[in-house]
């Protein structure tokens, strides 16, 4: 890939992942603040602002790579919102809700995309100066946020998938799958780098895409 390459890979998929990550981030904290806990406003992490969440190495670096590699599909995530779980007030239930909020925001963005990529194909020619870079965004957009919805919901703590599963599991089968978590980021890496994420979440995230991505085309 060259220079050109990357620098227009850049200007389409940095707005996209930044958004995607950023307001996964934040529904997280929102939910848990509506549910009894405030330390993510406490702590300032309840805003737009991307400087508040941006993490060099998820943010800027993982999706970089993945660009100039070639990837069909970028990955990247935020720095963590904050959540204490003791203050909720039902925290095995209330901790479903506010891992469940990220994925779904990025579903919600994905959707949004779609409708904003159907009017834009459908403008004039006249506007095509505007109509190509947003065309472009948005299918960048539904990409992204397709991939952060299925890969955060696979259930394997520290993932969301992961604290929905703790939530929903009777105490005991709970317990067990949450000791997993302080070793869940290097389990995470070496499925990552033996490509088995890639082979499960590929296939879903590519034929998903198409799906959107062609009604909008052809609404």
């Amino acid at each position: 890939m060259d220079i050109e390459a990357i620098i227009r890979g850049i200007s389409i998929w940095a707005l996209p992942v930044v958004l995607a990550v950023v307001l996964h981030e934040v529904a997280h904290g929102w939910v848990a603040d509506r549910l009894g806990d405030n330390t993510a406003r406490f702590m300032g992490r309840l805003t737009l602002n991307p400087l508040k969440h941006i993490d060099p190495f998820g943010t800027i670096l993982i999706p970089l790579m993945l660009l100039v590699a070639g990837s069909p599909f970028l990955f990247g995530y935020a720095k963590p919102v904050p959540v204490d779980f003791r203050k909720l007030g039902n925290p095995k239930r209330d901790m479903i809700w506010v891992a469940l909020a990220g994925p779904v925001t990025n579903l919600l963005l994905a959707l949004v995309s779609t409708l904003l990529l159907a009017v834009a194909v459908q403008m004039p020619q006249g506007m095509v100066w505007m109509a190509e870079p947003l065309a472009l965004m948005c299918q960048a957009s539904i990409i992204i946020n397709l991939v952060l919805f299925i890969f955060n919901l696979l259930p394997l703590p520290p993932l969301d998938g992961g604290r929905v599963a703790v939530g929903l599991l009777p105490g005991p089968m709970a317990y067990q799958l949450s000791r997993i978590e302080p070793y869940g980021f290097l389990i995470i890496v070496a499925l990552l780098i033996f490509g088995v994420f890639q082979a499960v979440i590929g296939p879903l995230v590519m034929g998903g895409s198409f799906a959107l991505i062609g009604w909008a085309m052809g609404a």
